[in-house]
């Protein structure tokens, strides 16, 4: 500790403000460098005692001089007052899924379309291990964590920064490497706890004659989104920092110069990272980590298997859901043995009846199972599971509790589970489509408008804050609402009696739902939950039909032009819109959002670039690729993943080769990153 004054232990009283705010920035800087070393690398270098007495110094100047407290002083990381909400954030750039499989011959699917996708071309892939935590996006602006989201839908997810920073292993500075600090940086990671601290912190619960928790993760994401920041920095959290998802004032080439620019800038990184050239070489990885797995101090579900260059990344792409260059090569589920005490019928939004397996609670993985899905008639049917039976259950994935198979145990068999004729909910005579049991009575079912409601109400549909299935339930219960117009109708005295609603909560419930009068028509498509249109589907038709009246009286036919959409999805669009009762409700629903003269209005946007496709590919460098297609989307034009005859222009950036080989051969104009920039500024676009 040579790099502090001599007199560090001086009282802040006898300091000026200039000595205070040198002292104040020596101590950050000693105590940064401890955090580093114990909560990274692992080897501390001073005491508990003489950590703890630097940090009660920094603390004693920063309320003895409050200007001096800055965003990246350790001192943050012990929590702040409790907020009173968790604010929605989009993220720097889509927070995707990966796709997934337990089969070793769908690795090497994954193999050889990426090699055909790359014409062939030698691969290289990066390994880790897939830990089970929750995902983060950090942001950093020169340098200092500015934010923290959680994952959310993808798109946007909950702040969450002043409970983030309480992370131990979360730098609040990112260390100086040789080539400097980032101007922008975001990182995604996972917050995890691991499975010591677990013990520990449910035996102190236990103690304290409190429920403990089920398992690291529901632990890790009830303190992440902890309205009390405080309560965050009592948990023994970690985050392992895995992924660039944008950067500014630096460039890579591979996944694995991100990954030790990372470590390099102070974080922890995922343990036994390593490159792979073949698929012999990932499936005796995942094997090692299968091996060891008992023995980690973290939870993994598997590992991650990702093409290594970043250039032919950017060329694959990713579809809505998940990257096409990346993929999850998980374990074989853990399994335990219990008994079926009955089967149950649940109807979902959809209609759907799904009969449940209610089961002897048995601990499967670390977490306590009570019921399983048994999917469909079909199913039930192939798998032949009867109330009373002795069953082997696991978590698929380590995650969604099902029933593998029925087990012989000498005794006398009940009788075959048949699905009933009736909606259990509402008594309509069911249906049958495929291996599907199906209620039809879509908007007057209880269990399906309880579901339509939260839907209707979800962040993706119409946005209404405080609208959620508990709320939906109560509201339907009560018969307030017998079908989705009512909720416009709702007063302030029939919410007053209800169980959870004051005057302010009545009012605030109200007021998001008469907000949500006017709404964008992709909202309200999604909203209405019409059979296969998902967020990325409703955004297509209302781009195409622009007007609600055009989408609902389109036929299959002008249904099939939007994009994405072939004759099954056309029928059952048109299916679903021609039923009278779905009619009845929609048309009620729009009326109502009438009522202000206020039409929903189309997603379309009609600017300089309507008509122009683009397509980006390479490393751009003056403006993120992910701002790139916004402004090209903001202007009216299309941003694609995918070349094809249709693409006007292909911006490239650094690398991209095999892309802009292909631009070349069908004719599509090729335009330099600043070649691009400067067609928006001659059409008076901002970038």
């Amino acid at each position: 500790m040579s790099d502090l004054p001599p007199d560090i232990d001086q009282l802040p009283a006898s300091l000026t403000p200039q000595e205070a705010a040198e002292r104040a920035s020596a101590l950050r800087t000693v105590l940064q460098r401890h955090d580093f070393l114990y909560d990274v690398e692992g080897v501390p270098e001073i005491s508990d005692a003489q950590y703890d007495r630097l940090f009660r110094r920094l603390r004693e100047l920063e309320e003895a001089f409050p200007k001096l407290i800055t965003e990246d002083s350790p001192t943050r990381r012990v929590g702040a007052e409790p907020r009173g909400d968790l604010p929605t954030v989009q993220h720097m750039a889509p927070m995707l899924s990966l796709d997934s499989t337990q089969d070793p011959s769908e690795v090497s699917r994954f193999d050889e379309r990426l090699r055909g996708a790359l014409d062939g071309q030698a691969v290289e892939y990066l390994l880790e291990p897939k830990l089970d935590g929750v995902s983060i996006e950090l942001v950093y602006e020169a340098g200092v964590l500015t934010r923290a989201v959680t994952r959310g839908n993808g798109r946007e997810g909950e702040r969450v920064t002043e409970n983030v920073r309480t992370i131990p292993s979360v730098p609040l500075r990112l260390r100086s490497r040789d080539d400097g600090l980032p101007e922008l940086l975001a990182v995604r990671g996972e917050v995890l706890m691991r499975l010591s601290g677990f013990e520990t912190l449910n035996q102190s619960l236990v103690e304290a004659g409190a429920e403990p928790y089920a398992n690291p993760r529901n632990a890790t994401s009830g303190a992440v989104r902890q309205l009390d920041s405080r309560v965050t920095a009592q948990r023994p959290l970690d985050c392992f920092a895995y992924d660039i998802m944008e950067v500014r004032g630096a460039q890579f080439r591979t996944d694995l110069e991100g990954v030790e620019a990372l470590r390099g800038w102070g974080f922890l990184v995922p343990d036994r990272t390593r490159r792979a050239r073949t698929v012999q070489e990932i499936l005796d990885y995942h094997e090692a980590f299968g091996t060891d797995r008992d023995e980690l101090d973290y939870e993994i579900d598997g590992v991650v298997i990702k093409l290594d260059n970043l250039d032919e990344r950017a060329d694959l792409g990713a579809t809505s859901h998940h990257p096409r260059w990346a993929l999850a090569f998980k374990f074989e589920s853990r399994k335990e043995v219990t008994r079926v005490d009955r089967i149950a019928i649940q109807v979902g939004r959809t209609g759907v009846l799904t009969p449940v397996a209610l089961l002897r609670p048995v601990e499967v993985g670390g977490v306590t199972v009570s019921r399983a899905t048994l999917h469909n008639r079909e199913e039930l049917k192939r798998k032949d599971i009867r109330e009373g039976d002795l069953v082997r259950v696991q978590r698929a994935g380590d995650v969604i509790p099902q029933v593998v198979e029925v087990l012989e145990d000498g005794r006398e068999r009940g009788p075959v589970f048949l699905m009933p004729d009736h909606c259990p909910n509402c008594r309509t005579v069911v249906r049958v489509n495929g291996p599907f049991t199906l209620c039809p009575n879509h908007f007057g079912c209880p269990a399906q408008l309880k579901g339509r409601i939260v839907h209707f109400a979800s962040r993706s549909g119409l946005d209404i804050e405080g609208l959620g299935l508990e709320t939906a339930s109560l509201l339907v219960a009560e018969g307030l609402v017998r079908e989705l117009a009512d909720l416009f109708d709702l007063r302030a005295e029939q919410l007053l009696g209800l169980t959870g609603f004051a005057e302010k909560s009545a009012e605030k419930l109200l007021a998001g739902i008469h907000a949500r009068r006017s709404t964008e028509l992709r909202r309200l498509l999604y909203g209405l939950g019409i059979p296969e249109v998902g967020v990325s589907m409703a955004a297509e038709l209302a781009r195409h039909f622009r007007e609600f009246e055009l989408l609902y009286h389109a036929d299959e036919e002008s249904l099939q032009e939007v994009r994405g959409i072939g004759p099954r999805v056309a029928a059952q669009i048109r299916s679903f819109l021609d039923d009278p009762q779905v009619d009845a409700a929609v048309r009620a629903v729009i009326e109502q959002m009438k009522a202000l003269t206020v039409v929903p209005q189309g997603a379309q946007v009609f600017g300089p670039l309507q008509g122009e496709r683009y397509v980006f590919t390479g490393t751009l460098e003056l403006v993120p690729r992910s701002r790139a297609k916004e402004i090209v989307e903001e202007a009216g034009g299309r941003a694609s993943d995918s070349l094809s005859s249709d693409t006007d222009f292909l911006v490239r950036g650094v690398g991209g080769g095999s892309k802009a080989a292909r631009a070349a051969e069908i004719g599509v104009e090729i335009l330099t990153e600043q070649e691009f920039l400067d067609r928006l500024g001659a059409l008076g676009i901002r970038s």
